[in-house]
């Protein structure tokens, strides 16, 4: 489901409505068939940081191998699932939702070419999880053969693919699958002809702190493949972390795989491996965490590695090219980027020529092809795409509709390229460009639309946030829509890690829509849409930017007419889901209602937890003193008040989220339910066969159904016109 953003004043109606309201949920959270919200003890505890005291009431709720926080857990997820079953239309929704999504015949995307076979993700509405197929052409979807189902290898649909590397030639494909949106990733190769997989599994290649990658050899005899610790060789603390690169030669025990890089690097390093379409150089993309900072290696011919860049040369994307020349993006001096050409006989950064100098547009992406240089930009959300040649001779843009999103840049045959394009109101679809013409053609790779969108607009808007800068939004409303305060309005954002929300198309959008909705996407600092330095605004000691902008935008559409506060509504995940947190606790007179997925909302505890070491370098850490200063500032958790009269708030989270620990979830709603003084609904859906990403189709529908259902619920929505 899309998500959306609001702010406010109180009226006598908003003020009534909620005393009604009200009411209505607390007959429903008394109601004897409705299993009951648990008791849940205040355990005080006291933390020092810095010499500040921190009180903490619910801290035991962190230990998830303790009986009585699962019992709490499971008691809190009966109410939550209860209650969502009986709200008005909840059925419906689903049912609508199950109809909409049968009617795609389907979807592509992951797009990875090879001489002799395209390589895709295939989304197929009739199964729980994405399979990976193959095609002679885009053009030819009759050509599509099936190389792995995880459908047929686990029926219950919650084994998922966390990715795919094929080999140079296209014979075999590596698979990373893991279980339960664990994303725990153990390596399988199959034979692409005959989708029988090999004898060869490799355990430990992927995680969800710092993902996985593999790069094949030149001949297909071996891959490159980045490598967890085993138990034993670290202790237990350590392995999520300090991930290695090794080489397994295939048919071989995996006791004979050779260590090749990263013994090094920083704890919390996230390595990415690519290699030329000829195999003879591989390179390494090392993250230091999820801050933003890269460095590069290259492996040469000879097996020895050199260290290309550094993490404060400010490089962050690096593409080779078919000649082997390495194409990089530098922010350094740069922050909405440049591209410099390296070449790996010359490897010096420091005289690499600039290739595309900056620009006003942000550089996204990059493809290049035999003789072209493709440039995918955003700027404040909308996408573009630039031609060049190799010495950076503009060769003009690729022409893509208004309000749009370009990704998935993938070079063919001779210098045409293929990209995927989509806007909010138009579904995906693959294109592909010949420089030669000048002309972009639809392929047999797009989205039939299956409802219509001709009665809605997009239009772009902007609020002025508390320091004065200008926040854009995407509106999405039907033609006509009356600015009188009274529309249903659902916001939505992100803000963070350098995150640029484009232009999505989401088929749901039509049930708000029906119901008069308005849709708001907003562009926050802490995203790249403007750059790097639109991301540093909202990072690290800057992060209350982001908060104050999302304020902004919700004051906007009040003030602009589209809404008011109880007829306000926003959505968040991960990220979006501490945006939603700060949000409710900043402005709990803003919203009627919040959808909070998989947040984050215990900043100053969350370190404690394996991936948000990760998160160190984008958000801080409670170990540096002006950094704790901030963390400790804006944490959702510890800015609940007793006696506030909070929004009605839905949380939701998988039991086994390998990124976002549920613990924040937990404490956040225990805290808000001691605290609220509104009488609205405080609930936990916590699903035990889910994580982060990656949940099957049917869950992803139940918990849509769910978050439609309790909003409309909240803003007074009647489903079924």
């Amino acid at each position: 489901m899309l998500m959306k953003q609001l702010h406010a004043r109180y009226s006598r109606r908003w003020s009534t409505s909620l005393i009604v309201l009200a009411v209505a949920w607390a007959a429903l959270a008394a109601d004897v068939s409705l299993p009951p919200i648990p008791p849940t003890p205040k355990k005080p505890h006291t933390d020092v940081y810095h010499g500040v005291k921190v009180e903490d009431d619910y801290q035991w709720l962190e230990n998830w191998n303790d009986p009585a926080v699962r019992e709490w857990s499971d008691a809190e997820n009966r109410h939550a699932r209860a209650y969502l079953a009986t709200l008005p239309g909840r059925e419906q929704i689903r049912d609508r939702l199950k109809v909409l999504i049968a009617q795609i015949p389907a979807a592509y995307y992951g797009l990875v070419y090879t001489p002799s076979v395209l390589f895709e993700f295939k989304f197929d509405p009739s199964k729980q999880q994405p399979t990976l197929v193959t095609l002679d052409s885009p053009d030819k979807p009759e050509s599509e053969s099936t190389v792995v189902d995880p459908n047929q290898i686990d029926p219950k649909g919650t084994t998922t693919m966390d990715f795919y590397v094929p080999s140079l030639d296209g014979s075999l494909v590596a698979v990373s699958l893991s279980e339960g949106g664990t994303e725990n990733g153990t390596l399988h190769i199959y034979d692409v002809r005959s989708g029988k997989a090999l004898p060869d599994v490799i355990p430990r290649v992927n995680k969800g702190t710092g993902g996985g990658s593999v790069a094949w050899n030149a001949d297909a005899s071996g891959l490159y493949y980045t490598r967890y610790p085993s138990p034993g060789e670290r202790p237990q603390p350590d392995l999520d972390f300090y991930q290695q690169v090794y080489f397994h030669k295939l048919g071989t025990p995996l006791s004979d795989d050779s260590y090749s890089l990263g013994k090094d690097l920083p704890r919390i390093a996230e390595i990415q491996l690519h290699t030329p379409p000829d195999g003879r150089y591989i390179l390494a993309t090392v993250a230091n965490g999820d801050g933003g900072q890269y460095e590069h290696f290259l492996r040469g011919a000879d097996g020895h590695w050199t260290q290309l860049t550094q993490f404060s040369d400010g490089v962050t994307q690096a593409t080779f090219g078919r000649d082997d020349a390495l194409y990089m993006v530098c922010l350094k001096g740069s922050p909405r980027g440049r591209i410099l050409r390296l070449t790996p006989d010359h490897p010096a950064l420091a005289s690499a020529p600039v290739i595309v100098p900056q620009a006003d547009d942000v550089i996204q992406g990059m493809a290049v092809s035999d003789t072209r240089l493709y440039v995918s930009d955003v700027w404040g959300g909308p996408s573009d795409i630039r031609v060049f040649d190799l010495e950076g001779r503009a060769q003009g843009k690729i022409p893509l509709e208004p309000v749009s999103s370009a990704s998935g840049l993938l070079g063919l045959e001779g210098d045409e390229v293929l990209y995927e394009s989509e806007s909010y109101i138009q579904p995906p679809a693959w294109y592909r460009f010949d420089p030669s013409t000048g002309k972009a053609r639809r392929t047999a790779l797009y989205v039939k639309p299956n409802v219509d969108f001709s009665d809605t607009e997009v239009v772009r808007e902007f609020a002025t946030s508390k320091d004065g800068t200008k926040v854009p939004m995407s509106i999405i409303r039907r033609k006509g829509t009356r600015l009188d305060g009274q529309n249903p309005t659902l916001l939505t954002a992100y803000g963070g890690f350098g995150i640029s929300l484009t232009p999505s198309y989401d088929l749901s959008a039509r049930l708000w829509l029906d119901q008069g909705g308005v849709m708001v996407i907003a562009n926050l600092r802490g995203g790249s849409e403007f750059g790097e330095e639109w991301h540093k605004a909202g990072m690290l000691t800057h992060k209350q930017n982001v908060f104050d902008d999302f304020a902004a935008c919700a004051q906007y559409l009040i003030q602009a007419g589209y809404t008011n506060p109880s007829r306000l509504a926003i959505q968040g995940g991960s990220n979006g889901g501490l945006l939603m947190g700060a949000a409710l606790t900043q402005h709990p007179d803003l919203f009627r209602a919040v959808v909070s997925e998989v947040g984050i909302y215990d900043m100053l505890r969350n370190e404690l937890s394996p991936n948000a070491v990760f998160n160190v370098t984008e958000y801080g850490s409670v170990k540096d003193p002006e950094q704790f200063k901030a963390l400790y500032a804006y944490s959702p958790y510890y800015h609940v008040v007793e006696g506030t009269a909070y929004p009605a708030v839905l949380f939701m989270t998988g039991a086994n989220d390998p990124r976002v620990n549920p613990m924040n979830s937990r404490k956040m709603t225990a805290a808000l339910q001691a605290a609220t003084s509104s009488g609205l609904p405080i609930l936990l859906r916590t699903s035990a066969d889910t994580g982060h990403i990656g949940s099957s189709l049917d869950e992803q529908i139940e918990e849509d159904a769910d978050t439609f259902a309790f909003v409309f619920n909240e803003l007074g929505v009647r489903t079924g016109n």
